[in-house]
């Protein structure tokens, strides 16, 4: 198995995604689908490329404006990113498939489950912004991305950001690899947030047939996530206070055994 990089055309340009394929066709093999947070891209779904995509195939794309996908001409909302998200399952042909969201794209994913009922089977939703009209209104005043400064100073302040939200056990290397999408998406960086804000996730979570597995971690949604919990009709949410942003990656085994277990049905 190789995570292997490829383009599709859509309607901003050309969308960026990371794929894993089973060396060997396994019948009834579900594909997974990976939408990433805001502004990430791709590459924190590596490790569950690299474990999913032995026994199915696995496809991360970049959100338009993130990673290595063109940006939008304007902001986009959520709708926007399901809009490409389904132009890319209707050029992959997929059938039937299973969505893994994180923050931003847990969103996406929602979107995606309530316009294909009958080919999204079930979803895993990690980091659940259902969120006040107080916070909403908090998000748009505060100041990000900074603004870029001749001294660099917005780098420090933008770096500082990241070090401080990373979860426990997240290294240097993988704090800096968030940190350089972040500053590769440049304007588009806020683009996502504001998405989210727009999204009307509360209303939309309800309607979700698909069994859900919500996981709050302990990150910057740790005391928002749990509001999903009644908002979930067929499903089940859980808090897991020891990891943060990079559970992917710092606790993979923990984080594929659940997965798994909601998927592998």
């Amino acid at each position: 198995m190789t995570i292997r990089r490829s383009y599709y055309d859509c309607k901003y340009g050309q969308l960026h995604i990371r794929s894993a394929l089973p060396d060997t066709e396994i019948k009834d093999a579900v594909p997974l689908i990976c939408f990433h947070q805001s502004p990430q891209s791709g590459k924190v779904f590596t490790e569950i490329l690299n474990s999913f995509g032995q026994t199915r195939p696995v496809y991360a794309p970049d959100t338009p404006g993130f990673g290595e996908s063109d940006p939008p001409t304007s902001a986009p909302s959520i709708e926007d990113f399901a809009d490409v998200m389904e132009e890319l399952i209707d050029q992959l042909g997929l059938k039937i498939f299973d969505i893994l969201g994180y923050h931003t794209g847990a969103l996406t994913a929602t979107e995606i489950a309530l316009r294909r009922p009958e080919l999204a089977r079930r979803l895993v939703l990690i980091g659940l912004p259902v969120l006040t009209q107080k916070e909403i209104d908090a998000f748009f005043e505060q100041p990000w991305p900074v603004q870029m400064n001749e001294d660099g100073s917005h780098i420090t302040t933008e770096w500082e950001r990241s070090v401080k939200w990373a979860g426990p056990g997240m290294t240097l290397p993988l704090i800096q690899r968030g940190f350089v999408d972040k500053l590769k998406a440049g304007d588009c960086a806020f683009w996502g947030g504001q998405a989210a804000m727009r999204y009307p996730f509360s209303e939309k979570l309800p309607r979700l047939q698909q069994p859900i597995l919500a996981i709050g971690p302990k990150d910057d949604l740790w005391e928002i996530s749990p509001r999903s919990e009644p908002l979930i009709k067929n499903g089940s949410f859980e808090k897991w206070p020891d990891h943060g942003f990079g559970l992917f990656d710092v606790a993979k085994s923990a984080i594929v055994k659940k997965i798994s277990a909601h998927l592998d049905v």
